[in-house]
């Protein structure tokens, strides 16, 4: 019996510090994740769509907030250059992100919060949050392949104005 107390000792060492490596390895993914919505949120401001949409996969998926779908990098990226070039145009957008999950080492599934200012108009169906404000969830699920973060799938999801 008293062999099993520094073996369990042992175990439960070696868990603690695979899970902090785990952890730690995470860190570098998050910042790498982050750097990459901050670069796209860079690419919205300047009105660049090629830009904003560099990270998608080439087959990747997008839902907007209207419900829409567009498949594959090209697809999201011509309709993101319609916006940027008319109810979007000029707008700004500022990105939280409020949560990072990694259900596998190599996927991510990310939260952010949106909020767009700046903009002329709006789809049919959506409205501003606030007066002048359009805020937005939007949702992706990430896989990093050799070294690099892409997205495979985004849904943007318009947050209704308080009644």
């Amino acid at each position: 019996m008293t062999r099993s107390v520094p073996t369990l000792s042992l175990l439960s060492f070696l868990f603690l510090v695979s899970t902090g490596c785990a952890h730690m390895d995470h860190a570098q993914d998050e910042m790498e994740i982050r750097q990459l919505v901050a670069a796209q949120t860079e690419a919205w401001n300047k009105g660049d769509a090629a830009a904003w949409t560099k990270d998608f996969t080439p087959d990747s998926e997008f839902i907007n907030i209207v419900g829409s779908v567009f498949e594959g990098r090209e697809q999201i990226e011509q309709r993101h250059a319609a916006i940027f070039a008319t109810l979007f145009k000029g707008s700004q957008d500022k990105v939280t992100v409020r949560k990072i999950v990694f259900p596998e080492p190599n996927i991510a599934v990310v939260d952010a919060v949106h909020e767009v200012t700046g903009h002329s108009g709006l789809p049919p169906g959506v409205q501003n949050t606030e007066s002048g404000l359009l805020r937005t969830q939007m949702k992706y699920v990430m896989k990093k392949t050799d070294g690099q973060w892409q997205i495979l799938a985004g849904h943007n999801t318009d947050v209704k104005p308080a009644r």
